[in-house]
């Protein structure tokens, strides 16, 4: 820990683009895929789907962190070549976690941003190495960092010469266990308010219940956010992985309808007051 103040860390506000879709002030980005993908069939379905709907970005988990070895961790280089179809087929860019150094290089240039989970953000070889590429990258808040260890994180990629940084609040570990982690809303405020990065949230993981997604969603469109992660998935119960947390079709088709009509209200609020 440093000490430094907050303040310490802004700047003049990023906007991170992925290839037409951008980060920014005026826009709200929705991010939205499986867990992981399973099949060809699985991700195809599931990228036409989210795209039709209105996400802007395709993520799939293709590598990934589990904590049993007896589990499902990801198709590896297979799933990868699965997520290009999904994008090419939906005309949708693509994030995939990376988790080690030796798959940088070949991601970034089969994905079209980075993701780096919870688990990873005190990586510091990792984050170094992610910031001597150009790529877009989100950058998870680990699951017991504080709001400026996430901060100092973000640095280690920027110090490198990588500008393309997206904050991501997951939720954070604490006393009462009834979700799977409690998604600091305040704290993603706080990140935005004292970054020049965009910050987003991804309900899924932090509440491990997908009936929670939707308000959470609603919530950090309020409170002036740049965007969501969420989980989608063409059969939950049948997913190999976070199923309990992953939206059907018609849940997703039900977020993106509210997200509109939220955001239009919003607006027509903001206007009348203005006048």
């Amino acid at each position: 820990m440093t000490g430094y103040p907050l303040s310490s860390y802004k700047g003049e506000k990023v906007d991170v683009s992925v290839g037409s879709v951008s980060f920014s002030k005026d826009s709200f980005t929705v991010v939205a895929g499986p867990c992981s993908v399973e099949t060809e069939e699985q991700i195809l379905k599931t990228a036409e789907t989210v795209s039709m709907l209105g996400a802007s970005i395709l993520r799939g988990g293709t590598y990934k962190y589990r904590k049993s070895p007896y589990t499902f961790s990801g198709l590896g280089d297979k799933g990868v070549e699965y997520l290009k179809k999904a994008s090419i087929k939906a005309s949708l860019p693509t994030v995939t976690e990376v988790m080690s150094i030796d798959k940088v290089s070949y991601l970034s240039k089969n994905v079209d941003m980075l993701q780096i989970g919870s688990r990873n953000m005190h990586n510091t070889p990792l984050l170094k190495e992610i910031g001597k590429t150009k790529v877009p990258v989100i950058l998870k808040r680990g699951y017991m960092a504080t709001i400026e260890e996430t901060l100092l994180a973000a640095e280690h990629i920027a110090k490198e010469g990588n500008q393309n940084i997206v904050l991501c609040e997951r939720g954070i570990r604490c006393f009462d266990d009834s979700l799977r982690f409690t998604l600091d809303l305040a704290g993603a405020i706080l990140l935005k308010e004292n970054s020049k990065f965009p910050v987003i949230i991804d309900p899924s993981h932090a509440t491990g219940k997908s009936n929670l997604v939707k308000p959470l969603c609603l919530a950090a469109s309020a409170a002036g956010l740049n965007g969501v992660m969420v989980e989608v998935h063409p059969e939950p119960r049948k997913a190999l992985s976070d199923s309990e947390q992953s939206l059907t079709f018609d849940e997703f088709a039900d977020l993106m309808d509210s997200l509109s009509i939220f955001t239009k209200n919003k607006n027509k609020i903001t206007r009348s007051v203005g006048d």
